[in-house]
């Protein structure tokens, strides 16, 4: 057993102690905001690209980065020679910005054993442990498991709860941008937040590019909720930093977590939705 986030000491022991432990790059090249600069020098040895942009997506969306069906994420992942019993460590090139994504991802898809490398390449590198050139040549496997549909929720799913006031609706982006006092960088996107919505801005989980302790976590989740069997659905510009917060929340002990897939990027386009400034 071991915390959920893990550092580079315990992952570059765990590739001696089991070599089929599966890597997983989960970078983007999307520019999160307050994300330092993305190293494109090298991969951990044995890593596997899992691109959520561009493959590990719904290719009909047109919305960024969206779940594929239950069928593609198989398919797909079996290509990596991904298997329910798996042990999978998932990072990204800036620290711990994009791979939170990937591990809500496949834990939606009921793999238990899904890690994030704490401070990602960097710290990797940061801790003297070597980087190959390029990716690893995967060992394809059968892998055919259902998506938990609690794990992302739609905006007519989000909706309902901000009417019914049944969960608490935490938004990831900056309070500025809550607020609407900010433009969004997306073009045609409105400004504002989603109605019974509160700001968590995921910068304050943050520090030297990756997540606080879990002592300087729990009082931020604390402040926002009482109780940890509450649901909390999150929120950010388009469904990556939210997984931040859930991470965040899970390393608490939080237990009924959710995130709005299609985030502000989705909701501020339709116009048939209700904001808040």
């Amino acid at each position: 057993m071991t915390n959920t986030l893990v550092s580079p000491q315990w992952l570059h022991s765990q590739l001696a102690a089991n070599p089929n432990t599966i890597i997983l790059d989960a970078s983007i090249e999307f520019q999160i905001p307050l994300e330092p600069q993305k190293d494109k020098s090298g991969v951990i040895p044995g890593a596997q690209r899992f691109d959520y942009d561009t493959v590990f997506c719904d290719p009909d969306a047109t919305l960024p980065h969206m779940m594929p069906t239950a069928e593609r994420f198989n398919a797909l992942a079996s290509d990596l020679g991904i298997q329910s019993s798996s042990a999978i460590v998932v990072y990204d090139n800036s620290g711990t910005f994009a791979s939170p994504r990937a591990w809500w991802m496949l834990k939606s898809l009921g793999i238990e054993k899904v890690y994030v490398l704490s401070g990602g390449l960097p710290a990797w590198k940061e801790s003297g442990y070597e980087v190959d050139s390029d990716y690893s040549t995967p060992q394809p496997a059968e892998l055919s498991q259902s998506l938990d549909s609690h794990y992302f929720l739609s905006a007519e799913q989000v909706l309902d709860h901000a009417q019914k006031r049944n969960a608490r609706i935490v938004d990831a982006r900056s309070l500025a941008r809550f607020k609407g006092e900010t433009p969004e960088p997306r073009e045609g996107v409105r400004s504002g937040h989603i109605p019974s919505a509160v700001c968590l801005p995921f910068a304050e989980l943050m520090e030297g590019g990756t997540l606080k302790p879990q002592e300087e976590l729990a009082p931020l989740f604390a402040s926002i909720s009482g109780s940890k069997r509450e649901h909390l659905v999150f929120s950010c510009g388009s469904g990556v930093t939210a997984c931040i917060l859930a991470l965040g929340a899970y390393i608490c002990g939080y237990t009924n977590l959710s995130v709005y897939d299609g985030s502000w990027t989705e909701w501020g386009q339709r116009t048939d939705l209700p904001l808040e400034v």
